[in-house]
């Protein structure tokens, strides 16, 4: 009984949602670490907080638990501040059901922001990068367990999981923007430690470009939903190593938020397109 009930608990919230809010917008933004100067620009706002909604709390510095309705510049949208991880100890389920009630509700495409750690020399702090791929080096999958039928097939394709399209709408909007995005593949840890410096040796040479904690179940139960996934990464420290500076959260949400200045009129005027 108590995996019925978990299963359906995105459905509950996208009710509730419903009920909330009223018919979707086409998009929903999910708040990485230090990226509220989004949540900042929106107007014309609803919110209601995760608990009204039937939506998990997390426990993470820097993710408020609340979603918002309003409008980024003159686009109507759906933000989520506020994101789960793994390493908080808690289930796959409650870590993905925010994702999960956007696809029910009626949501059509995911973009994610979210704190990374550089991989290579290349990129530094606050740099913006389109994620391209990504190596799921977690341990563990969303989907694990009984298909739900009704949210997508028991062996959903990954082979684009994040959408070529919308990645180049987003490059065409930071060179008319005069704004430097990057591209790279993503490799994901359970975390909570930072990686060791042999870790960041060995992740570039898998061919990853920056190293996170989150973004990976999300964007499985995305694609698994039939939602179109972008995730644009921050660039938040450099990989253990590759500087004599040890990364620690508090500068990771410091370095993010600066990063906003750049990053919320690249996302106002991707929005916009869709």
């Amino acid at each position: 009984m108590m995996v019925v009930q978990e299963q359906h608990a995105y459905a509950k919230a996208a009710e509730a949602i419903r009920q909330r809010f009223g018919a979707p917008p086409r998009v929903v933004i999910i708040l990485g670490s230090g990226a509220g100067g989004l949540r900042d620009a929106l107007t014309d706002k609803q919110t209601e907080t995760y608990e009204a909604l039937g939506l998990p709390l997390t426990s993470v510095t820097g993710h408020k638990g609340e979603m918002l309705v309003g409008k980024l510049g003159d686009t109507q949208v759906a933000m989520l501040a506020g994101r789960l991880h793994s390493y908080e100890g808690r289930s796959l389920e409650e870590t993905v059901r925010a994702v999960r009630a956007m696809a029910a509700w009626g949501v059509e495409i995911l973009l994610m922001t979210s704190a990374v750690g550089s991989l290579t020399t290349d990129l530094s702090p606050g740099d913006l990068v389109a994620v391209t791929d990504h190596i799921n080096l977690m341990g563990i999958n969303p989907l694990v367990g009984k298909n739900i039928d009704g949210l997508g097939p028991r062996f959903p394709d990954m082979a684009a999981a994040y959408d070529p399209g919308l990645r180049a709408q987003a490059q065409a909007v930071a060179d008319e923007l005069g704004t430097e995005l990057s591209s790279g593949v993503y490799a994901a840890v359970r975390g909570p430690s930072f990686e060791t410096p042999a870790e960041v040796r060995m992740l570039g040479m898998m061919g990853a470009s920056v190293v996170g904690m989150s973004v990976v179940p999300e964007t499985i139960a995305a694609v698994h939903a039939q939602m179109r996934v972008l995730t644009i990464a921050i660039v938040s420290n450099e990989g253990t190593g590759l500087s004599d500076t040890p990364p620690n959260h508090a500068e990771v949400t410091a370095t993010v938020g600066r990063a906003a200045i750049t990053l919320c009129p690249l996302i106002t005027r991707l929005v916009s397109l869709w």
